[in-house]
């Protein structure tokens, strides 16, 4: 059987030749080439711009669904499907899905639209949403990714987190740390609290305005809680009262 024979075979209850399918597939080949590209170009042009990186990469998975969704309506129509009444019917079954309990995809959809625009949160940023905790992987189109410090993936609607109150780190560039401990004062809680203060005004990443400050919880004759708060840049907060817990046990063993 030659080539040609081949490709003028009719497919059994579809009205279709094999010369049909194989155009479609080598069109749909084509089309998500061409899209491929159209993503890239569209992609590397809204870096050069001002948007921030979550605003870029959630415009570019909506032109990615909008182009793939062309895909398959290019490869409906190489069918001999007339494209104008599928569209029509797909908006009609569309419409009945969201009126049988789809508007929470409308909805997410909105929501990551305005987070988006509004930037509550960057990526990488360290965040509590809608209880949960964790850097900021992106935004989707319908929902909120998340790392938790564990390398947990988390993944939250986005009209949860639009809805939530949203707890952001890492916004600003200082945040104050509280940490409360024991100390043996030997009836001198004056000199216990300068020995304190000196000791944080020595390290380096302590920061010195605001000045760091010292209150007294309890205290009996022979020992005191005392609550330090003391202020350091964003970045080095994590792990930073340990860090002077340790250093002052040095200084109050040594």
């Amino acid at each position: 059987m030659s080539l040609n024979e081949i490709m003028d075979t009719a497919i059994p209850y579809t009205g279709l030749h094999v010369s049909n399918i194989v155009f479609a597939i080598v069109a749909v080949i084509l089309a998500l080439i061409v899209a491929r590209i159209l993503i890239f170009v569209f992609k590397k042009a809204l870096k050069r711009t001002k948007l921030p990186d979550l605003a870029v990469l959630f415009l570019v998975q909506l032109i990615t669904a909008l182009l793939y969704v062309a895909v398959l309506l290019i490869f409906v129509s190489m069918l001999g499907v007339a494209v104008g009444p599928a569209i029509l019917g797909l908006s009609a079954v569309i419409g009945l899905i969201l009126g049988f309990g789809m508007q929470d995809t409308l909805t997410n959809f909105a929501a990551g639209v305005w987070l988006a625009v509004l930037e509550p949160f960057h990526e990488k940023d360290y965040v509590t949403v809608a209880g949960q905790t964790g850097h900021v992987k992106g935004i989707g189109l319908m929902s909120t990714e998340l790392i938790a410090t564990d390398n947990v993936y988390i993944m939250v609607p986005n009209k949860m987190v639009w809805n939530a109150a949203i707890i952001n780190m890492t916004h600003l560039p200082t945040r104050r740390f509280d940490l409360t401990m024991t100390f043996d004062i030997a009836g001198d809680i004056d000199n216990t609290i300068k020995t304190v203060l000196d000791s944080l005004r020595k390290m380096p990443v302590i920061l010195q305005t605001p000045e760091p400050k010292i209150y007294v919880l309890n205290i009996t004759p022979e020992k005191a809680d005392l609550q330090i708060r003391a202020w350091v840049n964003t970045e080095n907060h994590d792990g930073i009262a340990t860090v002077i817990k340790e250093d002052l046990l040095r200084e109050f063993t040594a």
